[in-house]
């Protein structure tokens, strides 16, 4: 990307991300020719780059990706993209739009001046603006339990984000904790390659990927599961935090049904709880937390019938799931690692988020920016990419261009402002952009 842009100095807006979110605030940011400079830690696609395993697809199908300007254009919308094909997306949008991006510099802190200005302190030097945009995303710190440090000596152990493929593992079995989407398909990816796979299953619910003829994404778009926003729901707080439904793109998209694994010879487990002694300890969970998936897929499937049956939708029938494996009753609580030949342990236990260099007081009691649809309550400190920062899609190639544009119009208008206070100011009337 050529370096447009002199990184010094004084910039109406800064974005601080160069990922799907920042890249969607450059191109709005650029239609409104509101100058801006946008700063990118590593180089664009990053994230899909180095944290994501070989085998990796999305799971929405590629029509949902709408980046402003740069809808998905190519050969198979109903499909899911690879990790590869995401990168190249990606690098492709940036060219088509040639934002003024540097790349390789990492913003280490922001603070607000006495003056009302931000400074945005990084390895290359000091930038100031008058509107910052904190598109980082919410996926920081790999999380990784305290437990993990009594694992036998002898444990390979990894987070998701550093797993590539089976064989990046020494030989044997696996145990792989966590069932959100990365876990549960990560542990698919185990199984399917001949490896003996140990999963410990926690709460996470599960989707179907098709149901009556269509991907469930299809009917959920067309019933306006997307579009709602996070303020139409009574628990906006809980919502935010929820664990996404897993389910697989891979090899054209289907079903992840962990009975069916264990059916096949997967060992299911209850949600980790304890490691000593070279011994894992597992709540006795499992049967409910295999119930809770299903019975969250199946009340899906019942709101699409009923949304088919009001709108009298032509779709054909389907049975409905029948479990194809149950734990039994006397199924273990613990399990000795060694006698298991367990060699290896992928924690899919999600990220933190670290907002630590982020020195202006816009946050709660848990770290999470406290705003209203990305906008702050310090005049002029936007987030963007935040999971249900507004909508379903909010954090996704499906939303982000929607939260990216009310921001865009937000600081447009900001900005209109103070270059009127800057004349002001030429014509000797002090500014009105104090420190609130």
């Amino acid at each position: 990307m050529p370096d447009t842009d002199i990184l010094g100095g004084h910039h109406r807006v800064v974005v601080v991300g160069g990922g799907q979110a920042g890249l969607a605030m450059s191109w709005h940011l650029r239609r409104r020719r509101v100058g801006h400079l946008v700063l990118e830690r590593h180089r664009v696609g990053h994230e899909w780059r180095a944290r994501r395993w070989d085998t990796f697809c999305l799971v929405t199908p590629n029509w949902q990706c709408q980046l402003p300007g740069f809808p998905y254009a190519g050969p198979d919308p109903h499909g899911f993209m690879g990790r590869d094909e995401v990168v190249r997306y990606l690098e492709d949008y940036a060219a088509s739009f040639d934002p003024p991006l540097r790349e390789g510099v990492e913003v280490t802190g922001l603070e607000r001046t006495a003056a009302g200005v931000f400074a945005l302190t990084t390895g290359d030097g000091t930038v100031t603006a008058d509107q910052v945009v904190v598109a980082t995303g919410p996926y920081h710190t790999p999380a990784v339990p305290r437990m993990a440090e009594r694992l036998p000596a002898g444990v390979t152990q990894l987070h998701s984000s550093q797993y590539r493929g089976p064989a990046q593992l020494p030989d044997g079995a696996v145990l792989v904790v966590g069932t959100g989407q990365s876990g549960c398909q990560i542990a698919e990816d185990l199984h399917l390659a001949g490896r003996r796979v140990h999963l410990a299953v926690g709460g996470a619910p599960r989707v179907a990927r098709f149901y009556r003829g269509r991907d469930v994404v299809a009917w959920l778009a067309d019933m306006g599961y997307y579009d709602k926003g996070i303020d139409e729901f009574a628990d906006a707080d809980a919502v935010r935090f929820r664990v996404n439904h897993y389910v697989t793109g891979r090899d054209g998209g289907r079903d992840i049904d962990l009975r069916a694994f264990a059916r096949d010879g997967m060992r299911l487990h209850g949600r980790l709880t304890a490691i000593a002694g070279g011994t894992a300890a597992f709540a006795g969970d499992l049967r409910h937390n295999l119930d809770h998936a299903d019975a969250v897929a199946e009340s899906i499937k019942d709101t699409i019938d009923q949304f088919i049956a009001v709108r009298g939708i032509e779709a054909p029938t389907e049975r409905r799931y029948v479990p194809v494996w149950a734990p039994p009753s006397d199924h273990p609580s613990t399990l000795d690692l060694t006698a298991a030949g367990v060699s290896a342990v992928v924690w899919a236990t999600g990220f933190h988020r670290d907002h630590r260099w982020v020195r202006v007081p816009v946050f709660d009691g848990r770290g999470y920016p406290t705003h209203q649809r990305g906008v702050t309550s310090c005049p002029g400190l936007y987030f963007l990419g935040l999971p249900w920062q507004h909508t379903w899609g909010s954090g996704r190639f499906s939303g982000v261009a929607r939260d990216a544009e009310h921001l865009a119009d937000r600081i447009a208008a900001m900005d209109r402002q103070w270059a009127v206070e800057e004349v002001r100011w030429i014509a000797g009337t002090p500014p009105e952009r104090v420190p609130s």
